[in-house]
Formats: C-alpha cells, structure tokens, sequence
C-alpha cells in the first residue's frame, strides 16, 4: 500500500482531528453505496480506511513514524544498535550480529499488540424507518456487510457503536467499533419536531365548511379523523399517540394535523355568485386584529 499519508492527502504532522475529518469527507465520496460503480473506486475506499487504521491509532501512527512498521501495519526490522545498520561480515567469514537481529526481530514482531482502529459510516434512513425502527446493513471497507439495528425514535446525526466491528487489532490487540451516523432523510408529508410528527392536511372547501370525516397518513397507518365544521386553514387537530416513542421515557408524542382549505383549481361560476350574495349579506372583517393595525396605520378594533 501507498503511504497513508498520500493516500488520505494531508502533511506528516496532521492533527487527529484533521486525519478524522479529511477521512470521512473521503469516505462519504468513495463508499460503495455513493460511488456505486465507479471503476476502481472500491480499491481506493479500501486504500482509505486501511491508511485511516493506522494513522487514527496513536500507537501505530507512531510506529510507522519510526519505521517499526510498515504502510501495511507489518512489523519492519529496525537499525543497529549502532545507528548505521547491519555490520557488515568479516571476508569469508559470518556477521556476528546476523543471530542477533533476527532474535531481536523475532521478539518485537511477537511483542507487538496494537489495537485495531474505529471506523466510521454514514448510513441513510427513511422518516419512518427512524420513528418505527428497523434493520440494515451497512458495506465496510473489506467487503463485509454489518447488520445495524435502527432503534425506534432515532433522530438524524445520532451515531451507533457497533463494537468490534472496526479495524482488527495486530499481535492479538482488540478489534475497533464501527460508528455509523444515521442521516434521515426528508418525508414529503412528515417532519419531526421533538417526539410529535407535524403534518399538513389539504380539505375542500365543503370539508371546511359543512365539517367532514376524512383519512389521514400516519407512519403508523391511515387514521379517520374528523374535520369540524367551520373549520379555517390553520386549524390543528391532534392524533393521539401516532408521534415519535421517547426510548428514554416510553412516552409516546402524537401527530398535529394542520389542515389547509383548498379551492377547486378550476373557476366555477356558481360559487362565486354564491359567495358574492353571500357576502352582501355576511360581512365581516378579518384582518381587524392589533397585528394587522399596527401595520395599517388604524387602531384596533375593540373586542
């Protein structure tokens, strides 16, 4: 493998932190699941989380700084006891350190326990996936395929640890974790606001008017709920129990259905002479609130 360094694009004296952030920005662009068929691009994402394994682990970096081990994480044989090297053997004769290094060799690859590094992942959910929970799996870089259990009420950016499902140790050390970050993706219908699920509700105009039972979407399954007669856009009703589950609590938030009045799309004839009648003998003044005063220049009308 090409040096680590190289293959995550920072300098020789990289912070961890920049090493952490430089990897996931790469990891996002080079994974299986967002690359897809890139030619070579499953090559180089392996490239990229091997060259993270060693340089997120302190004790590896550091090894492979001084030479003790390789790109590869394999143990290396180091100088002399003398600064220049091997010796070199007398003419005819045998180097009388050669049985020395190769015992020392042998005893600090066996000495060596390094600790296999964290890996991490991103992973995209659906709204309902995340409120309800649900199984997936997620690709690593050696081809594996991790099984990750979504928990119920699980928000975007919360990160899972899947323990010793990272990098794997050397000389006997512990595999690493594997943090996968859920990322939820927007509902065309839904979104969430603490444990209550917010939607907006589209009703006709004799819905609004005359009041009406009508079905509505939940990530639990359809529920008929009742619109009240009278009712305005605006109006908030309250379905109890189809939010999110606290984990924590086991307290459940309900669903707040806005419903909005919608007016037929083409222009119908009749109900606007309906309407113009109607107003001749039913005006009333909707914009007489102190809001609206204070930015027309009149007073408020008194309650």
């Amino acid at each position: 493998m090409k040096d680590p360094y190289d293959i995550l694009g920072v300098p020789r004296n990289a912070s961890a932190d920049v090493i952490k952030k430089t990897y996931r920005q790469l990891a996002r662009k080079l994974h299986p699941d967002s690359a897809g068929d890139a030619p070579g691009a499953e090559d180089r994402f392996k490239d990229l989380s091997a060259a993270y394994e060693l340089l997120s682990d302190s004790k590896k970096r550091a090894s492979y700084d001084r030479g003790e081990i390789d790109a590869n994480g394999n143990p290396t044989r180091r100088a002399g006891p003398f600064g220049g090297g091997r010796a070199r053997p007398a003419a005819g004769g045998r180097n009388p350190f050669d049985d020395f290094f190769r015992q020392r060799s042998s005893r600090d690859q066996a000495n060596i326990r390094i600790d296999g590094a964290d890996v991490s992942y991103s992973l995209k959910v659906s709204f309902a996936d995340a409120v309800l929970g649900a199984n997936k799996n997620v690709s690593i870089a050696n081809g594996k395929r991790l099984a990750v259990t979504i928990p119920a009420g699980t928000k975007s950016g919360q990160v899972l640890r899947l323990r010793g499902q990272g990098m794997s140790g050397l000389g006997g050390g512990l595999n690493g974790d594997a943090h996968v970050e859920i990322v939820v993706e927007p509902d065309s219908l839904f979104r969430r606001e603490g444990h209550h699920i917010l939607m907006e509700c589209p009703i006709t105009l004799p819905e609004a008017v005359l009041g009406a039972r009508i079905e509505v979407p939940t990530v639990h399954g359809a529920v008929t709920v009742t619109v009240p007669g009278g009712s305005n856009s605006g109006t908030t009703l309250r379905l109890k129990g189809k939010g999110v589950r606290d984990p924590k609590s086991k307290i459940t938030g309900d669903q707040l259905v806005t419903l909005k009045v919608i007016l037929p799309k083409e222009k119908d004839k009749k109900l606007a002479e309906f309407i113009e009648q109607w107003a001749k003998e039913n005006d009333y003044d909707v914009r007489s609130g102190p809001a609206f005063a204070k930015w027309l220049g009149r007073k408020a009308d008194a309650d």
